[in-house]
């Protein structure tokens, strides 16, 4: 485990979920909020018509809290009773109605849509003359709520977060051990890398006479694809800088995915070059194929991080 910054941010997660209750001066508003893994914003709103003015002010807000993931947003008011005569709307009764007989002629089943269960869905009641008629007064009210229910669902993904910071860090910890433990092997094992290239050069020499230039040039091409200390000396660098990331915080999920991608590359270009110089060679490959895992694992988890 890394010791953190000081100015470190925190990692969150793309998972998450918060529900707040929150008075106003017309009712009591409900907001949850749900999120999962995609790819950027994508944002899905669950309201009654009365709340639809209030829905560019609501996603303008959201975007200051959450930067990635898909994101179910529910907001519905509820007025004390007796405060006015209640209508339903029909919008969402109605779909509920066609929903259930849909349903029912396409699977021939008898019955028809329960009223109760159809008033019972969230926004289902309206007070008299309501929806779409909340005077703008209301909207620094509403949007308190959402912004309290954002602040608990960001709580709830920054302790995910921590958690999965602390596994990558441990994943991570490990390929230095692998990388350290090759880079042993690879000092031990170059006999071996010697003698391989100079079955390669002789193989080289056995055609007809080459000229001197072009043989030093494949001399030196030769060395490079025999030898594994740059891809070694890489592969410490990037492992580096995912620790580094991780400590640092914030936004690292797509940049973690770049940073994986390059580990994976010189982790397979090691396993090339280890094949064929004895036991020290497998050993090698062994490590380097546990490393393919460890970062395989890193890449899994990091989807998951904002």
């Amino acid at each position: 485990m890394i010791e953190k910054l000081e100015n470190s941010r925190p990692v969150r997660s793309m998972t998450g979920f918060a529900r707040l209750r929150h008075q106003t001066s017309i009712g009591e508003v409900t907001v949850s909020l749900r999120t999962v893994n995609h790819r950027s914003i994508d944002f899905h709103f669950h309201q009654s018509s009365e709340m639809l003015p209030f829905e560019s002010a609501v996603r303008k807000l959201l975007k200051q809290h959450i930067v990635r993931g898909h994101v179910e947003v529910r907001v519905s008011l509820s007025r004390p009773a007796g405060a006015q005569d209640l209508q339903y709307d029909r919008e969402i009764v109605g779909r509920y109605v066609a929903a259930v007989r849909e349903a029912a002629a396409e699977f021939g089943i008898s019955g028809e849509p329960d009223l109760n269960a159809a008033l019972r869905l969230p926004g289902a009641f309206l007070a008299e003359g309501a929806a779409g008629e909340i005077d703008q007064s209301f909207e620094p009210e509403l949007l308190a709520a959402v912004s309290d229910c954002a602040s608990e669902l960001n709580k709830f993904r920054e302790r995910e977060g921590s958690e999965l910071r602390e596994l990558l860090e441990q994943e991570a910890g490990t390929i230095q051990k692998q990388a350290s433990e090759m880079k042993t092997i690879r000092a031990s094992a170059i006999p071996q890398f010697q003698a391989r290239l100079g079955e390669r050069l002789q193989a080289l020499l056995a055609d007809a006479a080459p000229d001197p230039r072009r043989l030093v040039e494949e001399a030196a091409i030769l060395a490079d694809r025999s030898d594994v200390q740059e891809e070694l000396s890489r592969l410490e660098i990037h492992t580096a800088q995912l620790l580094e990331m991780l400590n640092t915080g914030g936004e690292v999920g797509k940049k973690l995915d770049f940073l994986l991608q390059e580990m994976n590359r010189e982790t397979n270009t090691i396993l090339s070059k280890t094949s064929g110089i004895g036991e020290q060679g497998l050993r090698m490959s062994d490590l380097a194929l546990a490393t393919k895992a460890n970062i395989e694992r890193i890449r899994e988890q990091a989807l998951n991080l904002e």
